[in-house]
């Protein structure tokens, strides 16, 4: 229904719980490489659980491979800097909602990028500049999946 990208994470324990968010939003995930881990590490895969198999998980070897496999679509960059909020956004079937390497974000080329539709933040208190990458993705995607319904939820 909704797709998530993580470009270039680094570390492995938010990326095995996005992909425990995933697998229980029916989500695809989709990871740009250069990671900085291998998806096998333990570290990964505890995080996941159980949930490795449930999931959809896609490795791009670049952001181009990335856009290649995923446009059309509109895509959501977030940015703890942009005037708009996550929540103000009607989401759709297909979307993406990508998200940068811990700890500093998506950089100035890629929000720049062509296929960025808007950039949006999550509202945070002052002073703070940003939270866990794996609780801010799951904000997000469940927001998408709020707007629609839940569907296929129990």
């Amino acid at each position: 229904m909704f797709r998530l990208m993580f470009v270039a994470p680094r570390i492995p324990p938010n990326t095995g719980n996005a992909i425990r968010t995933a697998a229980a939003t029916g989500t695809e995930l989709h990871l740009v490489e250069p990671m900085g881990f291998d998806l096998s590490e333990p570290k990964v895969r505890r995080a996941g659980l159980d949930y490795h198999d449930l999931a959809s998980v896609t490795v791009h070897a670049t952001l181009q491979h990335a856009w290649d496999v995923l446009m059309p679509a509109r895509v959501f960059a977030f940015t703890a800097h942009a005037p708009t909020s996550f929540a103000d956004v009607a989401y759709r079937p297909g979307d993406v909602l990508t998200f940068g390497p811990e700890p500093d974000g998506l950089d100035a080329q890629t929000l720049a990028d062509g296929h960025i539709t808007g950039q949006v933040r999550i509202p945070m208190l002052a002073g703070r500049r940003s939270l866990n990458l794996a609780n801010a993705a799951a904000i997000a995607i469940y927001e998408a999946w709020r707007q629609h319904g839940f569907p296929g939820a129990v």
